[in-house]
C-alpha cells in the first residue's frame, strides 16, 4: 500500500474522529496517520483507545481547554494529530479549532456522529429529527423543541443527564413521552433502554449517552408555539408586560434576522427579548431592567421558555447601556421618556439597525412624535379591544392604545 502523506505545509493539522470501537472503526489512512504522528492531542479516553497504534507523544486535554488550543497553535506548520469524538464538526473540537486554523491547513477524517448512530439504531430519518446538544449547556434549551409527535435526539453531559431530562419533561407536561437512553454507541458496552419520562428509574448510566425522546404531550403541556405573540399566561409577570397582540406586531417591526443582537430596554417580564431569541438559535438579546425583582423574574422566564442565554443587565438606562455590545436592533418598551434614553439608544445602534419604541403615556407619545418629525421612520397606532362580560351580555373593553415608532438608522 502506498504511504499516506502525513501533512503538507498547508495541511499540518489532522483531526480524526473516533467511535467507541476505537481503531476497529478506523480506515487504513487514519490508522497510518495516528501511528506516524509525532504529537497527538485528545481526551484521555481517546488516547487510551488508540494507544496500541501510537509511536509519538500523547498530550491529553488540559484544563482550561484553551491551554491545549495554545499548544496546538504553537505547532503551526509541524505535523500534529487531534483525536475527537465522532464527527469533529458536530459540537466537537473541530468547530473550535476552525476558529483559529484555516480549513486549508486541516485534514479532517470524521466518524459517524452519536446522532447518526442513534438515528440508525432507532430507524429515525435524521432529517426529520430535532438534534440538541446539552453537553455542558443548560437543559432548558430543549424546551422549544417539545411539541406533540416530535422526535428529538439529545446529547447529554454525563450519567445524570437522562434522569434530569426526564424530570424536565414531567415538569413541562410531557411525562408520557418515551425516553430511550443509548449508551456508549458503537462500542462493546453499547446499551439501549426505554422508559416513560414519568416512570424513569434507570441508574448507572454510561456518561457517554444520547437520549431519544418520542414526544407525547399531556393535558396542560407547556408548548411554545412557532408564531410570535405567545399567550401572556406563558410568562410570569406583574402586569408589566408587552401584551400578546402588541408583542406580535412589535416583533414583526423589529424584523429578527440571523445572528442579530437585540437590546430590550425596560424589559419588564422579558417577553420581547425572549421571543426574539426563540425566532432562531443564533439570536442574542440583552434585557435591561432597573427593578431587581423584575430582573429575577426575567431570568426565570428565560429559563422556563427555553432561552437561558438571555443576558440580563440590572440597572437604569441610559447609564447601564454603556459598554454593551453594539446592537442590531433596539426595543424601548419602558423608561423611554427618561432623559437621554432614546438619544443614547440611537447613538449605540449600528448603521442600518432598527429601533422600535412603544408609547402608552402621552409623555412618551410626544417624544416619539418629535423623533419621527426629526428623523423620519413610521408611526402606527395600535388599538385593541377585548370582549368582556357586561352583566348577562358581552361588550368590548378597549385596552390602552399604543403608539409605535419604527426607524432604521441611516
Amino acid at each position: 500500500m502506498p504511504e499516506t502523506p502525513f501533512a503538507t505545509p498547508q495541511r499540518w493539522l489532522t483531526v480524526i474522529g473516533l467511535g467507541e470501537d476505537g481503531p476497529v472503526g478506523l480506515g487504513d489512512e487514519a490508522k497510518n496517520l495516528i501511528s506516524r504522528a509525532p504529537v497527538l492531542f485528545g481526551g484521555t479516553r481517546h488516547i487510551e483507545l488508540v494507544a496500541k497504534l501510537m509511536t509519538g507523544q500523547a498530550q491529553s486535554w488540559l484544563s482550561p481547554f484553551e491551554r491545549s488550543i495554545d499548544l496546538i497553535l504553537a505547532r503551526r506548520g509541524m505535523p500534529t494529530v487531534v483525536l475527537a469524538s465522532g464527527d469533529p464538526f458536530l459540537y466537537g473540537v473541530g468547530a473550535t479549532l476552525a476558529r483559529f486554523v484555516a480549513c486549508e491547513e486541516m485534514k479532517v477524517i470524521p466518524a459517524a456522529s452519536s446522532f447518526s448512530q442513534a438515528a440508525a439504531r432507532l430507524g429515525w430519518p435524521l432529517q426529520t429529527v430535532a438534534t440538541v446538544s446539552l453537553h455542558g449547556r443548560p437543559l432548558d434549551l430543549v424546551r422549544p423543541y417539545l411539541h406533540k409527535g416530535r422526535k428529538i435526539l439529545v446529547l447529554t453531559s454525563d450519567g445524570q443527564g437522562p434522569a434530569q431530562l426526564a424530570s424536565l419533561l414531567v415538569e413541562a407536561g410531557f411525562g408520557s413521552s418515551q425516553v430511550t437512553v443509548l449508551e456508549a454507541l458503537g462500542g462493546p458496552r453499547e446499551r439501549l433502554s426505554s422508559q416513560k419520562a414519568e416512570e424513569f428509574s434507570l441508574r448507572d448510566i454510561n456518561p457517554l449517552n444520547v437520549c431519544a425522546i418520542d414526544v407525547i404531550s399531556d393535558a396542560g403541556a407547556r408548548i411554545l408555539p412557532f408564531a410570535t405573540g405567545f399567550s401572556d399566561a406563558l410568562f410570569e409577570h406583574d402586569g408589566q408586560i408587552t401584551k400578546r397582540e402588541i408583542r406580535a406586531i412589535t416583533l414583526s417591526s423589529l424584523s429578527p434576522r440571523h445572528g442579530e443582537l437585540l437590546w430590550d430596554i425596560g424589559a419588564g417580564s422579558g417577553s420581547i427579548g425572549i421571543e426574539w431569541m426563540l425566532a432562531d438559535p443564533s439570536m442574542r438579546a440583552i434585557a435591561i431592567e432597573m427593578s431587581a425583582e423584575r430582573a429575577a423574574r426575567i431570568r426565570r422566564n428565560a429559563c422556563s421558555l427555553g432561552v437561558p442565554g438571555l443576558v440580563i443587565v440590572e440597572g437604569e438606562a441610559p447609564g447601564t447601556l454603556a459598554g454593551l455590545s453594539v446592537p442590531d436592533a433596539i426595543f424601548i418598551g419602558g423608561g423611554g421618556s427618561h432623559p437621554g434614553v432614546v438619544d443614547t439608544a440611537i447613538s449605540a445602534l449600528r448603521v442600518g439597525g432598527r429601533l422600535v419604541a412603544n408609547a402608552v403615556t402621552t409623555e412618551m407619545e410626544a417624544l416619539l412624535l418629535a423623533e419621527q418629525a426629526k428623523r423620519g421612520g413610521s408611526l402606527i397606532r395600535i388599538d385593541i379591544a377585548r370582549a368582556v362580560p357586561v352583566g348577562t351580555m358581552t361588550g368590548w373593553r378597549p385596552a390602552m392604545p399604543v403608539t409605535q415608532w419604527s426607524w432604521i438608522k441611516p
